[in-house]
């Protein structure tokens, strides 16, 4: 339905869909898709487009008022995360390796279930983690402070334009009131850094320390537990770049993909006049070769007939 009334404010408006994405700004897959009905958007994009088609914020309101995950299934060993996270009044996490779900493009997290999964489980699963996006990002939502060793960002998932799409994200989301995001370089020395990913999860009245090994998770509500890890993460967070320092980082690295990608296209646009070129000059020496063969048969089929006959012996009966 969101789709719908998307196309039909674009195209009244005299968009098409590649004009309204350089407008945003985004690719036009992301348009193509909303209104396709298999991406669920942002209510950033949907007052990006309110704004742009002139709609009087009918996309918005929309957008609030649809549910948009109504039927998704995670595992059952992740099930109790998922229900904290609906509750939580605060969140901070620590990740390593990989983002954190709720930070997730979907092309990151297709990408990364596409490992090890295939088929309709893989977009189950990103449905899944989408579900649990919406109520952080809208306004007044919970207060979730990310805190990202650089492995996160270094760890290539999907494809130079997944990573550099993912960091732009990032850059987008940490600009909301109640999100921030800070980067934990690789070269500083010295910093104590949790022993793994975690979660400290804030509910209204009690605390959990939340932390994962292979399809297992693991809650610890001990209030010495929260105290020590709580501990290990505000120190780290002091000792490392500010949430404005860690976008201009964020922000090389996006940049880095960037040309990563347009070089592995040229690239590939050299490759592909090199074989072109390949292939001319085997047709040419093969058209070459043709026409010396032509030559040396028509040479064959003179000189046979120039040369004396001779009557053929019959065998005696």
């Amino acid at each position: 339905m969101f789709g719908e009334v998307l196309r039909h404010f674009r195209e009244a408006a005299g968009f098409t869909q590649e004009g309204l994405s350089n407008k945003i700004p985004c690719d036009r897959s992301q348009v193509a898709r909303v209104e396709a009905g298999t991406r669920v958007p942002q209510d950033t994009f949907a007052q990006q487009c309110d704004d742009l088609l002139g709609t009087g914020g009918v996309l918005l309101r929309l957008w609030g008022r649809i549910d948009w995950y109504p039927e998704v299934q995670h595992p059952d060993w992740f099930e109790r995360r998922a229900e904290m996270d609906a509750k939580a009044v605060a969140l901070r996490e620590y990740q390593e390796q990989v983002m954190p779900g709720l930070l997730q493009t979907p092309e990151y997290a297709h990408a990364l279930f596409s490992q090890i999964a295939s088929g309709d489980e893989v977009e189950e699963r990103v449905r899944a983690r989408m579900s649990r996006q919406p109520r952080f990002l809208v306004d007044g939502g919970p207060l979730y402070i990310a805190v990202l060793d650089e492995t996160c960002l270094r760890s290539a998932v999907g494809s130079p334009e997944v990573m550099r799409d993912q960091c732009a994200h990032l850059l987008s989301i940490a600009q909301r009131p109640n999100i921030r995001i800070q980067v934990a370089p690789a070269e500083f020395f010295g910093l104590v850094r949790p022993r793994s990913s975690m979660s400290l999860i804030e509910l209204a009245s009690e605390r959990w320390v939340y932390s994962e090994s292979l399809d297992r998770g693991h809650f610890n509500n001990d209030p010495a537990a929260y105290a020590h890890h709580s501990q290990t993460y505000d120190v780290l967070r002091a000792d490392i770049p500010s949430a404005h320092e860690s976008a201009a980082l964020i922000s090389d690295v996006m940049e880095g993909y960037e040309q990563h990608g347009q070089a592995r296209t040229q690239r590939g646009d050299l490759d592909q006049e090199q074989l072109q070129r390949g292939q001319r000059r085997r047709l040419h020496r093969s058209g070459a070769h043709l026409d010396e063969e032509q030559l040396q048969r028509k040479q064959r089929r003179q000189l046979h007939r120039s040369s004396p006959r001779y009557p053929r012996r019959r065998p005696r009966t």
